[in-house]
């Protein structure tokens, strides 16, 4: 019988030490949250990197861009943020700022959410305008802040709503003035009248529950409340003939001694800032500054019901 010789076994170890070398050093392919590889850009932009290049400008925003496809807006916010440090005069940087805006205002939720990221995103877009006029994205910030707005009112009616059910009518009618001097042009702004009415009746000042019905039809003629503004209006005797929307002031303005307004608001205010040259054309009572920071609507918190500030 013929025997076969056996390879040593430094021989056998080192055979199989080949054949795992490429498993062992080969590095597994990175995937993104969504659970796809990245690209061969997107390894590029992330993995070959020198120190040199993270300050490049091009580098900085290409991988903001790669987090925004990735919707991943809080390292886009990062990104755009550090771009704008290192470089504000750079000719992309009114492109950085407006996509900085859009990172924050895509990580709102819904109403009923936290409003931080819409507050700094209408900042941004603020600041945008301010710093780059008359740049490419103007028209577009613009219209991103009104958006903001609109976001904003309609957070504030939601959480006056909250109060009114839990009777704490102090703070829902805050809420209610805050949408009629801030946003008196949104959407939501004729049912804000009618529920800051219905607060007033609630606690049974139904002077100033009149007066808001009386502005509110005349105002706002085809809302989509008209109905049930004259039907508690009706109820409570009808409109005041001595208020007219040319003549009212708004909710929770101050004459320039600090009187309290005729339409019986319970907060003292400050004046608006004087309007701005888009805003020209909206009607003449509490224009919200677009280009310029809302006036705040109170001097000092008032503590209301339920333990909340209003």
């Amino acid at each position: 019988m013929v025997r076969v010789a056996r390879p040593p076994i430094p021989l056998l170890l080192c055979l199989i030490a080949l054949l795992l070398a490429p498993a062992c050093t080969s590095k597994p392919r990175a995937a993104d949250s969504s659970g796809k590889g990245v690209t061969r850009t997107d390894e590029q932009i992330f993995l070959g990197d020198t120190i040199e290049r993270n300050y490049d400008p091009h580098v900085i925003i290409k991988r903001a861009e790669a987090f925004f496809d990735r919707e991943e807006f809080a390292e886009a916010v990062v990104e755009l943020q550090h771009f704008l440090e290192l470089h504000r005069a750079h000719r992309l940087a009114p492109y950085a700022q407006f996509r900085l805006g859009e990172a924050h205002l895509h990580q709102a939720r819904t109403i009923d959410r936290d409003p931080e990221p819409v507050l700094k995103a209408e900042s941004i877009f603020r600041k945008l305008r301010a710093e780059f006029p008359k740049s490419r994205y103007d028209e577009e910030a613009l219209a991103r802040i009104r958006e903001c707005h609109e976001w904003l009112a309609k957070t504030h009616l939601f959480v006056g709503k909250f109060y009114f059910r839990r009777g704490a009518y102090l703070a829902a009618a805050h809420r209610y003035q805050a949408i009629l001097q801030e946003y008196p042009d949104m959407e939501v702004a004729p049912e804000a009248q009618y529920q800051l009415a219905r607060t007033y009746e609630a606690f049974g000042a139904e002077e100033w529950a009149r007066e808001q019905l009386t502005i509110l039809t005349q105002r706002y003629p085809n809302s989509s409340t008209e109905k049930d503004a004259q039907k508690l209006l009706t109820k409570l005797g009808g409109p005041l003939p001595s208020v007219h929307v040319a003549d009212a002031a708004a909710p929770g303005a101050t004459g320039p001694e600090g009187q309290r307004s005729s339409s019986g608001s319970l907060f003292a205010s400050v004046p608006p800032s004087p309007a701005a040259p888009e805003d020209a054309a909206r009607p003449n009572f509490a224009r919200a500054d677009i280009s310029g920071r809302a006036p705040a609507l109170v001097a000092t918190p008032k503590f209301c019901r339920l333990g909340v500030w209003c």
